[in-house]
């Protein structure tokens, strides 16, 4: 069986986005995912493994030992109804699959390629795509339906032996202010941790010289970008330009807005500058305080692909953060 390989390390949105391809060519797909786990687990309860009867497959259950062996369960013959599986019971298991420190994991792996499971992707790629927070309710017997959420609360899941109820957030996405190395940089590496990326580029000769067209760029002016989409709390805004003309339009404009992440590339001294300068637009000392300049974490970076490295390692722990927070009340 030839297999062929989506991002090891996607998230729900792409997964779900794979899975609708797949389906619309005409393929059975199977969704397994993690119900729960017992000591040391690789990834955690939530993540999703997409698997296509060619042998195709988006996400990721574990570092890779599981992965194989759901393959070769399920691509092409996978099971008419869902079904738990669970690995690391038994040494052989543990042996075999070489999960960590003894840890077990329990999976559930459903068919989507019914007419309900399909209209339940298509309802499921819709809210993603829309932002929405929903819930996947999947019994063991029937099918899965969607539940929509009033609140953006943190993601969940819970198993009683009969259903998964899997609570979904929003995917995080960035806007990026500033054609330019570092931006280059910090959109390749972002995107590989799955974040979504757009660069906002309103200057001419720096949006016209622009030579990576697989990274979306706007040429509209940032707070307008800010107001009209990247002012949720899953939504973080970027000052990479190093130029205040339009650094601080789009700054001003997210520390007034939920998003999870501000920041802003320079030195402490421009950092500083910058803020006095926000403070005298009438910014108030709280909103300030969510400003992260110097960008990213305190690692001796100098060259823009070190600089990007410390500004995604930074979004990263920002976004774990984000969800495991408590709901609020």
């Amino acid at each position: 069986m030839e297999i062929s390989r989506s991002s090891l390390a996607a998230g729900h949105q792409s997964v779900i986005r794979d899975i609708a391809g797949w389906l619309e060519q005409g393929q059975k797909v199977w969704l397994c995912t993690i119900v729960e786990t017992w000591g040391s687990s690789p990834r955690p309860v939530g993540s999703w493994l997409a698997i296509g009867e060619s042998g195709q497959w988006s996400g990721s259950v574990s570092g890779g030992c599981l992965e194989e062996d759901l393959l070769r369960r399920t691509a092409g013959s996978g099971p008419d109804q869902p079904v738990l599986i669970d690995y690391g019971i038994t040494d052989d298991d543990r042996d075999q699959f070489q999960l960590p420190c003894g840890g077990r994991i329990r999976l559930l792996v459903e068919p989507l390629h019914s007419e309900a499971g399909f209209d339940h992707v298509r309802a499921l790629a819709e809210a993603l795509s829309n932002r929405e927070p929903v819930a996947r309710r999947v019994p063991l017997r029937g099918a899965p339906t969607l539940e929509y959420r009033r609140s953006h609360d943190r993601s969940s899941v819970a198993f009683d032996g009969e259903q998964l109820v899997h609570a979904l957030q929003p995917g995080c996405r960035l806007l990026l202010i500033g054609a330019g190395e570092v931006a280059r940089y910090v959109s390749g590496f972002a995107t590989a941790a799955d974040f979504s990326v757009t660069l906002c580029e309103p200057r001419e000769a720096f949006a016209d010289g622009w030579g990576y067209p697989h990274i979306p760029l706007d040429r509209r002016l940032p707070d307008d970008l800010v107001a009209e989409g990247f002012n949720d709390a899953f939504s973080g805004v970027l000052a990479l330009a190093h130029d205040p003309r339009i650094d601080d339009m789009g700054l001003l404009a997210a520390l007034q807005s939920k998003a999870f992440y501000i920041g802003a590339m320079g030195s402490r001294k421009t950092s500083e500058a910058r803020r006095e300068r926000l403070s005298s637009l009438g910014l108030e000392n709280a909103a300030l305080d969510r400003l992260r300049a110097p960008i990213g974490v305190d690692i001796p970076s100098k060259t823009p692909a070190e600089i990007a490295i410390s500004v995604v390692a930074d979004l990263i722990v920002a976004r774990h953060h984000l969800r495991a927070a408590p709901p609020s009340l």
